[in-house]
């Protein structure tokens, strides 16, 4: 029995004691949430690490993508940036491997990774296919179902299951006018697997079978949104309101049959639509939690969607969303390298305690008040101490071409904080 069954049945377990301490929330409070399914406790029952809870009334999570490409397949670098994501704050890493060999890959990133750890468990089963001559169009289900009970031995924490693309969801996608089209690779493989083939989505077809092989392990499902809009342009259409349809139900599934979910989201999506974009996956999931990608504001920012990206996820988080997946500057251009993904936790871990200020009031904002109290003071180390990024506060101050204890380089002798009323 799992500890998300057992909460359902009435047993507090020590992953809701620590995520209770760890929030400074009363452990019956989450204890409700974690078994209501509107708070995810990420943590497989073979791993030895911190549990991570996400979802109602709970700190704003952030996650980081590292893995390979069929180009670029050196798992020392994607080590160094799993490294360089948690000493930055990432509160988990997904690991989105395509290229080398993924099980040796995904094993020492494990065996080196102290939190949570997701993965994207098609994007393997296309790998063995293309190395078995395959396409992945000739993917059987027990092919898949091999791979997530593989992974789920390994130690994986959370996985992205793209069991919401349907015929009917496709339909509804083709009756809009897409700029961008189905964006997600996982999407795509699924899309392309049901239009040859001429079947039904085996992801969603099989999906209780999928559930009986996370459940034991207390691997928690994660929705994916494969439909999601790739273009700020294609927000909010048919095809992306009826996956969430689709992924509530299958939420609903899931926590029927003892397993976790979290919902993923956009993607790209103007500014004034993300608000009710997250009361809306609330409403038809049944409140679970909301994992979202960005969403980036703008398509016009390549080399900036780091930036687009934490606009977004201010709003989104500041409004519902309970985990953002950061965004680094390569996106849309290249696989990031260890200084993007660094720039790209920081910017997320921003966005994340900017709507939690508003989302959880004074729990958030009272680190803000010290930071003002230091400032107030003119007490750099204090300053440092409660920075997002201490490193990069070090190394603006120590740059500075004249230096005095009471100021900065900026306003020099007339600053006004040294002429308090």
């Amino acid at each position: 029995m799992n500890i998300f069954t057992k909460a359902k049945n009435g047993t507090m377990t020590p992953e809701v004691g620590f995520v209770a301490g760890k929030e400074g929330l009363d452990a019956a409070r989450v204890m409700e949430g974690f078994a209501g399914g509107e708070i995810a406790i990420f943590k497989n029952s073979a791993r030895k690490i911190d549990p991570v809870g996400v979802g109602r009334g709970l700190s704003t999570k952030i996650n980081a993508n590292i893995g390979t490409s069929p180009d670029m397949f050196d798992a020392t670098l994607e080590l160094e940036k799993l490294r360089v994501s948690v000493e930055a704050g990432a509160d988990t890493i997904m690991d989105l491997s395509t290229g080398g060999d993924l099980p040796a890959i995904r094993r020492q990133i494990i065996g080196n990774c102290g939190v949570p750890l997701g993965t994207v468990p098609l994007y393997e089963v296309a790998v063995e296919m293309k190395n078995r001559k395959k396409s992945v169009i000739d993917m059987e289900i027990e092919d898949f179902l091999g791979v997530i009970r593989k992974q789920c031995e390994d130690g994986v924490d959370f996985m992205t299951i793209h069991s919401g693309i349907t015929r009917e969801s496709l339909a509804s996608l083709k009756s809009g006018n897409r700029v961008i089209g189905i964006t997600s690779r996982g999407g795509s493989i699924i899309a392309e697997w049901i239009s040859v083939n001429k079947k039904e989505n085996p992801l969603y077809e099989h999906y209780d079978e999928i559930l009986d092989i996370l459940a034991p392990y207390n691997v928690v499902v994660s929705l994916g949104d494969g439909l999601r809009p790739g273009a700020i342009a294609d927000a909010g259409d048919r095809g992306q309101i009826h996956e969430m349809i689709i992924l509530g139900s299958l939420a609903r599934r899931a926590r029927e049959k003892g397993v976790q979910a979290i919902i993923e989201g956009p993607g790209h999506m103007p500014l004034d639509m993300i608000a009710d974009n997250m009361r809306l996956e609330k409403s038809i999931c049944d409140g679970a939690p909301y994992y979202v990608l960005g969403p980036l504001v703008t398509d016009v920012a390549p080399g900036y969607d780091h930036i687009t990206s934490a606009i977004g996820g201010a709003i989104a988080a500041a409004s519902g969303a309970d985990f953002l997946c950061y965004v680094t500057p390569a996106e849309h251009l290249r696989l990031p390298t260890v200084e993007d993904v660094r720039e790209g936790v920081i910017a997320s871990k921003i966005a994340a305690h900017a709507g939690d200020i508003v989302k959880l009031g004074s729990r958030a904002s009272g680190w803000d008040r010290d930071m003002s109290k230091a400032r107030k003071e003119r007490n750099w180390e204090k300053m440092f101490s409660h920075s997002i990024d201490q490193k990069r506060a070090r190394e603006y101050r120590g740059a500075s071409p004249s230096q005095q204890e009471d100021q900065c380089s900026m306003c020099g002798e007339f600053c006004a904080i040294k002429r308090q009323y």
